[in-house]
């Protein structure tokens, strides 16, 4: 195995905006760190997908995410980590991390009485990933799944406070409510956005539980500990980027569809400036 450049970027990738979730938490607890993000906003959503094809798209653009010699890849999609990370991570030699264990982990501390809900997608949820992880921490753990397929869709048109959002949210929450969970894991990275209505439904006595944020953690935690953590001095002598243009920015995003589109989400939800969004021929990878 070649050694690992410490000062090269981390590799983010998601089936579309969701994943802007995981990097807006890698930009606030490692802010020295770069970034390359993928947005596969051309294949979207994932969450109805085969598992055959979900490894496909993940082979694909880890593929893509090599060649801007990425030093560790996050893949910041429920479905995509449950139906795709054991096999992707095996198959190459950086380190490849997920959304899944590190929101499980931290809900199984968060519960007091052992019922805890899951609210992703419908691969997600038709995994059953979190149940198998989280019962292997706590095996008299009770775990209740609930798909909700729509928010993805409805995160991706911007409808993040709105009456449509509110109705069909009440809806999908109404079967978890049944079931007196007192924790609730965002198990898809669009969730996120939509938090302040997630837990204005659930009520006070439910503990959110946002992966993103812990993941941040765990890649923070894995780059220390592996010796490839970025080095602060190092922002003055960037590398050239493959085309032979000085690679000077902090924070990069490519996407399969809709630069523009995904641009402007993207700047709504950063606390970092977003220069522009390059779209590449995922299939070509």
């Amino acid at each position: 195995m070649s050694k690992i450049d410490k000062n090269a970027p981390v590799g983010v990738f998601d089936s579309g905006v969701g994943g802007l979730t995981v990097a807006r938490e890698i930009m606030r607890q490692i802010p020295e760190e770069r970034i390359v993000y993928f947005g596969d906003t051309a294949r979207l959503p994932y969450g109805s997908k085969s598992k055959d094809t979900v490894v496909r798209y993940s082979r694909q653009i880890i593929r893509f995410l090599r060649t801007r010699d990425v030093k560790a890849i996050v893949i910041a999609c429920n479905t995509a980590s449950s139906y795709a990370l054991e096999t992707v991570a095996g198959e190459t030699d950086i380190p490849v991390i997920g959304v899944i264990e590190a929101g499980a982990k931290t809900a199984v501390q968060a519960t007091r009485n052992g019922r805890i809900g899951v609210i992703g997608t419908e691969g997600t949820i038709g995994s059953g990933i979190y149940t198998e992880v989280m019962r292997r921490m706590r095996p008299d753990i009770e775990v209740f799944g609930k798909a909700c397929p729509l928010f993805v869709p409805l995160v991706e048109e911007g409808l993040l406070h709105d009456s449509v959002t509110d109705e069909i949210a009440s809806r999908y929450l109404s079967v978890l409510k049944g079931k007196y969970i007192d924790t609730l894991v965002l198990g898809c990275t669009h969730y996120p956005l939509l938090r302040s209505t997630l837990g204005r439904l659930m009520g006070e006595g439910v503990t959110l539980v946002n992966p993103a944020y812990e993941t941040a953690l765990e890649l923070k935690a894995l780059l220390r500990e592996r010796g490839i953590s970025r080095d602060p001095e190092a922002g003055r002598n960037l590398p050239e980027a493959p085309d032979g243009s000085l690679d000077e920015e902090r924070y990069q995003f490519y996407v399969s569809d809709l630069a523009e589109k995904f641009t402007d989400f993207a700047r709504s939800i950063l606390p970092n400036e977003v220069k522009e969004t390059r779209k590449i021929d995922i299939e070509n990878y």
